[in-house]
């Protein structure tokens, strides 16, 4: 199921960081829209389960996830609606909703998203990362493991 979701994937790239407030998010943003105005055809998976952004900074955080036949169908975000995006912020009934889980039911929902959202064609796939080396991480990176990965950015400050 995840090769047919991610079939039309062409690259795989995850933004990851050792800790928090470093700017993931935003750089996932800005590389979607960077990319996008080349004339790419781009996804972002917001896998920051415990902190989802990405909904409000492409103004998308009161969309909605719909079924097709595939799976999930992401959202359509950015001013011109052309980054698709899936997130749980989609899934809360409020943007500020806490999501208290342990690592299985997080684990769970990583590979859900990884097999269960229709990208379509893509360029580039975007996997903004929670902060930190957590079990998500791994969940995210075993998901994704027999697809092709692009690679990753790890994003540090000067300190």
């Amino acid at each position: 199921a995840e090769r047919a979701n991610l079939a039309g994937v062409r690259h795989i790239l995850l933004v990851l960081s050792g800790k928090g407030g470093v700017g993931k998010s935003t750089l996932c943003t800005e590389l979607a829209l960077a990319l996008q105005h080349a004339g790419k055809k781009v996804g972002i998976l917001d896998v920051d389960l415990c902190g989802p952004s990405i909904p409000g900074m492409l103004r998308a955080q009161d969309s909605a996830v719909h079924q097709c036949a595939s799976g999930w169908v992401p959202v359509l975000a950015g001013r011109d609606k052309a980054i698709a995006l899936m997130s749980i912020g989609f899934l809360l009934e409020r943007p500020d909703d806490a999501v208290v889980w342990r690592g299985p039911k997080k684990n769970a929902l990583i590979k859900q998203f990884v097999s269960d959202v229709a990208w379509g064609e893509l360029d580039f796939l975007i996997v903004d990362t929670p902060p930190g080396t957590s079990d998500e991480h791994i969940s995210t990176v075993e998901a994704l493991r027999p697809c092709q990965l692009l690679g990753a950015l790890l994003v540090t400050t000067p300190q």
